[in-house]
């Protein structure tokens, strides 16, 4: 199935108010800016409103949560409470999703996060996700794995308990119902 990359301006529009809803609602993410500037890198950016629209629909509720002064360039990330539930039940890569012969899940993390023109949090943006709110408290989010890591078959996780985040391994073609991931933008 073929996926237009263009937001209807119903779509557009509805995906502004919902995002500067989250905005205000969470302040505390991003003190350090005002809406206004926001909206206007995102009306001057249609492919990215409409990788935040895939964010959206797949449960990720993102957010502003970092500014690039060099780059001149708001980050968004996922910030639901747990790892997006339209985006579980997702092995790694393509390669660990080629390799399982049985019971494959339908799709990959890093195929997912290309297919909507993000990326998948690295261990360190997923630690500094984590002094912004509280997130996958009983969920697990995949992050971007290292190549010595992924070329003897295995793939990075994280999630917060106890109060501390945690760095998992497992084989990458695993796949589990509480195990996602998130995903940055840079607009």
């Amino acid at each position: 199935m073929l996926m237009t990359k263009e937001l209807s301006l119903e779509q557009r529009e509805e995906l502004l108010s919902t995002l500067k809803a989250r905005f205000e609602k969470n302040i505390e993410r991003h003190e350090w800016v005002e809406w206004p500037k926001v909206q206007e890198k995102l009306e001057a950016n249609a492919d990215k409103l409409w990788s935040l629209h895939e964010m959206e629909r797949t449960g990720g509720e993102p957010d502003v949560v970092d500014y690039d002064k060099e780059t001149d360039e708001f980050v968004f990330a996922d910030c639901s409470a747990e790892s997006p539930k339209g985006r579980r039940s997702v092995c790694y890569d393509q390669e660990a999703l080629e390799s399982r012969k049985k019971h494959k899940p339908e799709n990959s993390a890093l195929n997912m996060a290309a297919e909507m023109g993000i990326e998948v949090l690295t261990e360190e943006q997923y630690r500094e996700l984590q002094k912004v709110g509280k997130f996958d408290m009983k969920t697990s989010s995949w992050v971007l794995t290292p190549a010595d890591v992924r070329e003897r078959g295995g793939a990075l996780f994280c999630d917060l308990r106890y109060g501390r985040v945690f760095m998992y391994h497992n084989g990458a073609d695993s796949y589990y119902g509480a195990r996602g991931f998130r995903g940055s933008l840079r607009v």
